[in-house]
């Protein structure tokens, strides 16, 4: 926001120089971002009036003009000014001034004498507007100083305001906060009541409940609206970057800023009555004042005269009722709308108006009476006419009451760190226009309506703090004994698994946690997400029910920019939509991704892309650091390659799914190389049993190995699990060493060789105890898996 330094002063005098007055807006909250000194160095700049013009004899675009200079005589001015017409009054800088770094001189352009220069606004540097010569009102007095006539020099301080502070989007409400920070004194803003001169008025009516629960409107007829802007008003207007059009829309604006309360007028020759609020109704249509005819959802407000919409409350006015110049007759409006009612509408829309900037983070709810007061008291005095009643339409209990605070001395000094004078605190929150009580334990406080941000003691405290200054609080050590938490043996942390993977050569990525809802339905992964309210872009319009998509897509992206050899992963969030329409369903998850070569290009060994196995052996070694192993079963996912992926599970319990995506969905998503990814459920994977201290056998292993056939639809892991309950407590290990296919062994079936590694801890096995584990393991494999043992 760019206030006037000016401006600001009118309100509050304090005896802080503008560098001071900077300084104090950014340690109070206010950040400036830029400071802009206007009118500086306009000594020898005057207003001037061009008496006629002719055309240049030697340029076409260049003109020969006789200027009224006052007191400086008539001057020959060469001008090449668009809008440099007999009559116009513009700034005239004379033989001496210094414009721009320029110092003006006597010169001859084309053989033609100029005496001066006329300029535009981006000349004198009041305004980025070079397009032609700074236009003046026509009553603006030949020969007066420029910057006398436009109150100049000024200062045009850009801030930065926070969301929660909407009272600071007004020059009044700024005010407040340097009276209280500089010891300022805030002058009382006189809004006398414009006594009515006619009957005039229109009725108003109510329907769209708390969402709406104040509006107030006044007719003005006989308003002359085609005079000028008063050059105070429309300069104060520009220095805030607003750019004058015509007296009655600048009257608005300039309410705005001044109070910040948003205001609209409609020509009253153009509305029927009575004027209302209520919700659209589903694909109404308006046309907006910038010209777009846009069809209304129910979720808007809508302003309405005789039950049609003519304006989008709280956001733009309608083009059928805008006023002109020829407006004779006007109705001023304005209203309260709970910010609620209008957040996220105008960008749905992909509109960004001030009302709505406004309203979204909250206007004060007294302030529609005190502005229609004031606009009107505007308008009469520099267009005259006839203003009738004010109109108001109010339901009381739904309009927003500040609630008492309880401000604690103990508190406030425990937070702090410091103990303040309750002088002091009293007077900084007095200026901040809070009511204050003094109580046993403190003060009592109640802010005043326009402060939207101010709840709970804590805000009060904060308010203390930034006006007292962060600077002038000590720096101080907590002091006490610290508790530290050791870590449970029986989990294992998230930071051990970053830096696990991290060693397997895989780099951490980090997605959003909403993406196109198109991607989710290219994965079939749509059933269950969670639509946003208001999303950044229709590109991220719902939350993710899995890591994979976004993880791919990050893939896809290396891809693109030549890295053919990717490792991602991710630990993050996935949402999916409760039972019975209930909250989201929130799961912590760890997923990766993999594709190109199995090593990093080397001399070594021959290039091998990686495959099934190498993922599942990153995901088995993770499991190990778990101190738990996995087990896998072949699953068929819609997105998944169907021989090459498996669900995971751990203690009989599903916690996830490993393998390679389906090459449709690698196609659709542009991808040329086989991609492999895991994804699990967090919580499953974390907890590890707890490390026992166990004696080494002093007894010697035993190894046997055998090879059976078995059909190739039986997997290893269910072969394992049948070895390892017919061998009982002497199998101390399991591992397949071979797998075969081809002469000797039939057709639609494998050979796979074991070896079981056998020991006892209290004696040396004999040949029959291995031999009766041995019958036992192939009697258990023909039995559940037709296994033989391979001749």
């Amino acid at each position: 926001m760019k206030v006037s330094e000016q401006w600001l002063r009118q309100h509050v005098h304090t005896p802080a120089t503008r560098a001071q007055l900077a300084d104090t807006l950014t340690a109070i909250g206010l950040e400036v971002e830029d400071m802009a000194v206007l009118g500086e160095g306009l000594d020898r700049v005057v207003v001037g009036r061009i008496l006629e013009c002719s055309r240049h004899p030697e340029a076409d675009r260049l003109q020969v003009c006789r200027v009224d200079a006052g007191v400086h005589g008539v001057l020959q001015i060469v001008c090449g000014a668009p809008n440099a017409r007999a009559g116009l009054a513009a700034p005239l800088a004379l033989i001496g001034a210094n414009v721009g770094g320029m110092t003006i001189k006597a010169a001859r352009l084309r053989g033609v004498e100029s005496q001066g220069m006329l300029c535009s606004a981006r000349e004198l540097g009041l305004d980025a507007d070079a397009s032609g010569l700074l236009e003046l009102p026509a009553d603006a007095p030949a020969g007066a100083p420029l910057a006398d006539y436009l109150n100049l020099p000024d200062t045009v301080f850009t801030l930065k305001l926070t969301p929660n502070r909407a009272d600071c989007f007004s020059v009044r409400g700024i005010a407040f906060d340097v009276a209280a920070a500089t010891a300022g004194q805030i002058q009382p803003l006189a809004l006398a009541a414009v006594p009515p001169q006619s009957e005039a008025a229109l009725a108003v009516t109510l329907q769209a409940g708390a969402d709406a629960p104040r509006f107030v409107c006044r007719v003005i007829e006989g308003v002359d609206a085609a005079v000028p802007t008063p050059v105070w008003m429309a300069e104060r207007l520009r220095r805030s970057g607003i750019r004058p059009i015509s007296l009655l829309v600048d009257v608005t604006q300039y309410v705005m800023l001044e109070l910040g309360q948003p205001m609209h007028a409609y020509d009253r020759d153009r509305l029927t009555g009575p004027l209302g609020v209520r919700y659209a109704r589903p694909d109404e249509r308006l046309l907006l004042l910038n010209g777009e005819q846009i069809t209304l959802e129910p979720q808007f407000l809508v302003i309405t005269d005789a039950d049609r919409p003519v304006g989008l409350a709280g956001i733009m006015g309608g083009e059928d009722t805008k006023v002109s110049t020829t407006t004779r007759n006007v109705v001023l409006e304005a209203a309260h709308f709970a910010p609620a009612a209008i957040i996220g509408r105008s960008r749905r829309l992909g509109l960004h108006t001030d009302a709505a900037h406004r309203f979204e983070r909250g206007v004060d709810p007294a302030l529609p009476q005190q502005a229609i007061e004031y606009a009107t008291r505007l308008i009469v005095d520099a267009a005259g006419g006839r203003p009738g009643p004010v109109v108001e339409a109010v339901q009381p209990e739904a309009l927003p009451a500040p609630r008492p605070i309880l401000l604690r001395r103990a508190r406030l000094a425990r937070v702090l760190g410091l103990t303040l004078d309750d002088a002091e605190v009293e007077r900084i929150l007095r200026a901040l226009g809070l009511t204050v009580e003094a109580c046993a334990d403190g003060w009592q406080v109640t802010p005043p309506s326009r402060r939207f941000d101010l709840a709970i003691e804590e805000d009060l405290i904060e308010e203390v703090a930034r006006i007292h200054g962060y600077d002038a609080i000590p720096a101080t050590l907590p002091v006490g004994a610290a508790r530290i938490n050791a870590r449970s043996e029986t989990r294992v942390g998230v930071e051990e698994l970053r830096r696990h993977l991290a060693a397997r050569e895989y780099l951490e990525a980090i997605n959003f946690a909403f993406l196109d809802a198109a991607l989710l339905a290219a994965w079939q992964l749509e059933a269950g997400a969670v639509a946003l309210a208001n999303p950044l872009s229709a590109e991220l319009g719902v939350m993710r029910t899995r890591l994979l998509p976004g993880l791919v897509a990050a893939l896809g992206r290396n891809l693109a920019r030549q890295q053919t050899r990717v490792r991602l992963f991710e630990l993050g969030r996935t949402f999916v939509q409760g039972a019975d329409g209930g909250a989201p369903v929130e799961t912590d998850r760890i997923a990766a991704v993999a594709c190109g070569l199995a090593r990093a290009e080397q001399w070594g060994e021959p290039a091998r892309r990686i495959d099934f196995h190498d993922l599942k052996g990153d995901l088995d070694s993770l499991a190990a650091l778990c101190g738990t192993r996995l087990d896998y079963r072949p699953l068929a996912m819609p997105f998944a390659h169907p021989g090459r992926s498996a669900e995971v599970l751990r203690d009989g319990q599903v916690i996830g799914w490993i393998g390679q995506l389906h090459p449709r969905l690698q196609q659709a998503l542009s991808l040329d190389v086989e991609v492999y990814g895991f994804e699990l459920a967090l919580a499953p994977l974390l907890p590890r049993p707890l490390p026992r201290a166990q004696a080494l056998s002093r007894f010697p292993a035993v190894r046997r190995d055998l090879a059976v056939v078995v059909a190739e639809s039986v997997p290893w892991a269910a072969l394992e699990a049948t070895v390892r309950a017919a061998a009982g407590p002497l199998l101390q290990a399991l591992h397949v060493f071979d797998r075969y296919q081809g002469k000797g062994v039939e057709t639609g079936c494998k050979s796979l060789a074991m070896a079981l590694i056998l020991q006892d801890e209290s004696r040396t096995l004999t040949d029959r105890d291995v031999d009766a584990v041995v019958t036992a393991v192939v009697a258990a494999l023909g039995r559940e898996h037709g296994a033989v043992i391979r001749s």
